[in-house]
């Protein structure tokens, strides 16, 4: 969500609609664009996972911006310091970005929900204990966001969590409610399922998004408008769909076709070919286990399934062996082995540029990450071109809604 807030990154050509927005492209060479640079400026960065760290600081460093900017602690740590007098967060924000943990909430896990047995800092509770309730629970992390847009009173806040969020009891009523209260009150706008991939990522990815607008900049027409009911699609913070369902499908005239991984993948080499990117160079060694999650071909005719932050037996594979039902025969038969998708290939999907190092030689520098680390921090981004498609749809709608 950072980048993607930010902007100026390369994407695929494909990804971006140049019908509808042709003015968000800067320049484009050899199939790919490279976005322009939105009015957004990052003040304050915060993950408590040491890789997201190793990731985070050689790129953004790249880009002008002070390592400071980052921490390394949890939300939570950093509220209570705030509380205690030290100086913690910034002044003057204008929007507070964040995705709370999604474990307790996915389908694919336990769904603890509120009650999750995990902590802030990612330790387990002991079975006995009856922590697990308490408002630091990882399934309470939202509580400690809350308490952030608090303390800096930003116009926008944007929060990002998995869609089965949306059928856990009256979890999303609560987080909603509780959201309305921050400061002088929110406008939270009822959350939306979004999936990536109709807006130019080549993903099958839902998520939902809560969108909380400040009572206190809005402008009071505005606010009567969203009490009423009426909420014009002008000033509609949610972004539009750039992208259709299908290829194949006929499309209402603006839409682009969803992008394929057969786009994503048409000018990489094979790990084992000459290249320098260690991101590229470097994959899972899991064997096949099955039909089990993760365990499955990849589609270069259609997207990628949703890239999580798994071990590695849980990444897709590239192409299966004719033995393992692999259908991708012609690159087989030139010689191409069963592998899985190596880690600039989950990368491309989420659409960060290949300039973003997601493995790094310890060797040579101080921000070390493995194979392992590069695949956690990649799953359990938010695909920045998805983030920019909120920014900029905020940029929009900034001056009609805001008192400035």
């Amino acid at each position: 969500m950072d980048l993607g807030f930010e902007g100026n990154f390369e994407v695929l050509k494909e990804c971006i609609n140049k019908k509808l927005t042709p003015h968000w492209i800067e320049s484009e060479q050899n199939g790919r664009v490279n976005l322009h640079r939105t009015n957004f400026e990052l003040v304050f960065a915060n993950d408590i996972l040491s890789y997201a760290k190793s990731a985070w600081i050689p790129y953004f460093s790249r880009r002008g911006l002070d390592p400071e900017v980052f921490s390394n602690e949890s939300i939570v740590d950093l509220v209570k310091k705030h509380k205690a007098g030290e100086s913690v967060f910034p002044g003057s924000v204008d929007v507070v970005i964040g995705g709370f943990p999604c474990q307790d909430f996915s389908l694919a896990g336990d769904r603890k929900g509120f009650n999750s047995r995990k902590g802030h800092h990612g330790k387990t509770y002991e079975e006995s204990s009856d922590q697990n309730l308490d408002d630091e629970n990882r399934g309470r992390l939202y509580y400690w966001m809350k308490e952030v847009i608090e303390i800096t009173q930003p116009k926008v806040f944007v929060a990002e969590n998995v869609k089965g969020l949306v059928s856990l009891s009256n979890v999303k009523e609560i987080i909603e409610s509780d959201f309305r209260d921050i400061d002088q009150g929110y406008v939270v706008l009822p959350a939306r399922v979004l999936n990536v991939k109709h807006f130019g990522v080549p993903q099958n990815r839902e998520r939902v998004i809560f969108i909380g607008l400040s009572k206190r900049f809005l402008k009071k027409e505005i606010i009567e408008k969203i009490q009423s009911g009426h909420f014009p699609e002008e000033i509609n913070p949610y972004p539009p769909q750039t992208h259709g369902l299908s290829g194949a499908t006929v499309l209402e005239a603006p839409l682009q076709p969803i992008v394929t991984l057969g786009s994503v993948f048409k000018d990489l080499s094979e790990p084992d070919d000459e290249t320098i990117d260690l991101s590229q160079m470097s994959y899972s060694k899991a064997k096949y286990y099955g039909k089990v999650q993760g365990n499955v071909e990849i589609k270069l005719d259609n997207v990628s399934p949703t890239i999580r932050a798994e071990h590695h037996g849980n990444i897709e594979f590239r192409r299966l062996s004719k033995e393992n039902g692999g259908v991708l025969t012609k690159e087989l038969d030139s010689g191409l082995q069963e592998r899985r998708l190596t880690v600039r290939e989950c990368a491309r999907i989420q659409t960060f540029p290949d300039s973003y190092e997601f493995v790094r030689s310890r060797s040579t520098s101080p921000y070390s990450l493995s194979a392992s680390g590069g695949y956690k921090v990649i799953g359990n981004a938010v695909p920045p071109l998805f983030a920019y498609h909120i920014a900029r749809r905020l940029e929009d709608i900034w001056p009609r809604i805001f008192d400035l």
